[in-house]
């Protein structure tokens, strides 16, 4: 019975450990690639309310609808990625109290899970839109450079 609990206890806090791998003091970080995700992750959304507002203004067909409910699923979790994306990898192991930067990068880092939580209100372009400017701000904010990224509208 021992044994048994002592093996359960060990594949639980190995199960943890892996799921939280991103969350351990490993000190391997990828920034540039981090913001270069939710800009793919912007692009997608800005596709999908485009292809959301065609599909609406054409014939209504169970095809239309189907493909129309595809696109706002896809808009909805690109969205989701970017806020995951600020809260656990960003707020939660990169933007230190103590750094010069903190205010102007944890308010930046704000506006862009803002921003994406526009984006799964609506089809509207300019939120993707204003989502890209956040996200290029929060670069800003945290770097303290002009982006060089090859995204953009």
């Amino acid at each position: 019975m021992n044994r048994m609990l002592t093996a359960t206890l060990a594949m639980l806090v190995t199960a943890s450990i892996a799921m939280a791998h991103c969350q351990v003091p490993c000190g391997i970080y990828g920034d540039q690639m981090r913001f270069e995700k939710m800009l793919e992750d912007e692009h997608t959304i800005s596709k999908a309310q485009l292809q959301i507002n065609e599909l609406s203004e054409g014939k209504v067909t169970a095809q239309a609808v189907n493909q129309s409910v595809r696109w706002v699923t896809t808009k909805e979790d690109h969205a989701t990625m970017i806020q995951e994306t600020i809260a656990s990898y960003f707020m939660a192991q990169r933007i230190k109290p103590d750094a010069d930067n903190y205010q102007k990068s944890l308010m930046a880092a704000h506006k862009v899970m803002v921003a994406a939580m526009k984006c799964k209100q609506s089809a509207d372009p300019a939120t993707a839109e204003d989502l890209e400017k956040a996200i290029f701000d929060f670069y800003r904010a945290y770097e303290g450079k002009e982006p060089a990224f090859e995204h953009s509208h």
